[in-house]
């Protein structure tokens, strides 16, 4: 949660980017400036709350079901980079088929006021998150909630990528010291996302626009999260803007997800320390 609120406005310029073709690409500080200019000093801010709600059910998920399934594979013994890829993917399955329909409406709060250059882009009115939900549901059936579902199980390698790579730097690093510095954490733990998101940022990119569901695709193509569709998305991002069109926002993202990847596991290697040491604590004080 600390992380997503301190780079916020980095992930609402890499989405603006994604979404709306005919914004030109420029440095991430200059959409910014752009998007606070036109919309408002908070604007970079739009759809916080929602976003934060996602995100923490989202976590929840995936480390609870991460560090269960490894609890029960590894069961004391030494863990292999192999088997953390699959109980990370594992845990990555679960967490996209139970969370899907909450990123689906936080994608569409953040965009909503937003001011498009894309004529096409149809503009959203929701009142909050039950309406958005009650809305999706009424005008374009419940399965419009897992929108893009199918490019997110593909995008379940990042996470499991970023774990691997975490956990294979953590080993590394510990058979030379004895423990990890917040310094160590935080670069392995940027070096792992930055990898992860670099190799599956097309998918991201399709992923944004068909959660947001709001362009006016081909009749034929109406199957939002299909393989037929994100072929087509693809296809057509790299016939209008070539190649490097699939990578439009890329920097933000990479500031954004690296950063904040690098700060959660921070956050989380302390947190988890100071659990077990007070739990330690009070077992002691028990007996």
């Amino acid at each position: 949660m600390t992380a997503m609120t301190v780079f916020f406005p980095l992930d609402t310029a890499r989405l603006r980017l994604q979404v709306d073709e005919k914004r030109k690409s420029k440095t991430t500080h200059m959409v910014l400036l752009e998007i606070i200019k036109e919309e408002g000093l908070l604007a970079p801010y739009r759809g916080w709350f929602p976003v934060i709600s996602s995100l923490c059910c989202s976590n929840f998920v995936y480390f609870y079901t991460f560090n269960s399934l490894k609890a029960v594979w590894v069961k004391g013994q030494h863990s292999t980079t192999a088997k953390d890829l699959v109980v990370g993917f594992v845990a990555g399955v679960v967490n996209v088929l139970l969370t899907t329909p909450l990123w689906v409406v936080n994608t569409r709060l953040k965009l909503q006021g937003a001011k498009f250059r894309n004529e096409d882009i149809v503009p959203t009115n929701y009142n909050g998150i039950i309406d958005a939900f009650h809305q999706i549901i009424r005008d374009e059936g419940i399965l419009a909630l897992w929108n893009g579902t199918f490019p997110s199980l593909l995008l379940v390698f990042n996470p499991a990528i970023q774990f691997m790579f975490y956990e294979g730097l953590k080993r590394q690093l510990l058979k030379k010291r004895m423990k990890l510095s917040s310094v160590d954490v935080f670069i392995i733990g940027a070096i792992a996302k930055a990898i992860a998101t670099t190799v599956t940022y097309p998918l991201q990119t399709v992923q944004s626009i068909l959660r947001f569901g709001h362009h006016r695709l081909n009749p034929e193509n109406r199957t939002l999260g299909s393989l037929r569709n994100i072929l087509y998305l693809l296809h057509q991002r790299v016939r209008r803007f070539g190649i490097m069109g699939l990578y439009k926002g890329l920097e933000a993202k990479l500031l954004q997800t690296a950063l904040t990847a690098a700060l959660m596991f921070l956050v989380y290697e302390k947190l988890t320390a100071a659990t077990f040491t007070v739990m330690g604590l009070k077992s002691a004080h028990k007996r």
